[in-house]
Order: C-alpha cells, then sequence, then structure tokens
C-alpha cells in the first residue's frame, strides 16, 4: 500500500505527521508498538532510510521512545497527546488564516464566514 505524498514537505516528515495525526486521533494507541523500519518503509513504498529519519524524528519530539531489542512505541504520555493535538490545531488555523488574509479576507469576515460553515449554511457575499 503506497502512499501519495506531496512535493512541498520531505517525504519523513510527512510520514510523521500522519502518525502523529493518527496517535492524536487515537487510531494507534498511547505505548503501541510501531512497525519495524523494515515494514514501514513496505508499507508507505519508501526507503528503510526514509523511515529510520522519520522514526528519528518523532522520538525526537518526545511522540515515540525506541527500545533496544524491542521496538519503537508511541509515547505513553497522555499530556504529550493532548499538546500535539493543540499543536496541530494551532498549525491549521494560522495557516488558514493566512490563507484568507492573503485572498483579502478580514478577520472579521473570516469570523463570520466560519461561523456559517459551522451552522451548515453558505458564506454569504459582504461586499
Amino acid at each position: 500500500m503506497t502512499e501519495e505524498f506531496k512535493t512541498s514537505k520531505p517525504i519523513y516528515r510527512q510520514i510523521a505527521d500522519r502518525i502523529i495525526q493518527q496517535f492524536v486521533r487515537g487510531k494507534i494507541a498511547p505505548g503501541e508498538k510501531l512497525p519495524s523500519v523494515r515494514e514501514m518503509a513496505i508499507q508507505s513504498g519508501v526507503n528503510p532510510n526514509t523511515i529510520q529519519r522519520t522514526y528519528g524524528e518523532l522520538e525526537r519530539m518526545d511522540v515515540v521512545e525506541t527500545r533496544r531489542g524491542q521496538g519503537t512505541f508511541m509515547t505513553e504520555q497522555i499530556d504529550r497527546k493532548k499538546q500535539l493535538r493543540i499543536e496541530i490545531q494551532r498549525e491549521m488555523i494560522e495557516t488558514f488564516i493566512q490563507n484568507m488574509r492573503g485572498i483579502g479576507v478580514e478577520d472579521k469576515e473570516i469570523t463570520e464566514a466560519v461561523e456559517q460553515f459551522l451552522a451548515g449554511k453558505e458564506p454569504s457575499e459582504n461586499d
């Protein structure tokens, strides 16, 4: 099962982001063992060195821990999971706001559009 990757971000970082998102959403449990480097490389359709770099990055971020002779495991720190969720939210909101401002949408209009969207209504033209 090879995955589609974007060219705007390094592949190892895209894989790391996917693992983090699965963890935050509960698809990967705290303390769960991740596939071996070789297994993950095959699943992802990438070189094992890419997965090694992914796991290294996740370990640096305190998302996983490597246990010698046992493998790589997700952190068991529930606070870290909550912190990751907040970080992802902040990044997504920041990108959204920057994009909206980039097309000339004022903050008040952004707020109104989001409220309308969440209410299931079509955005209205305020010009």
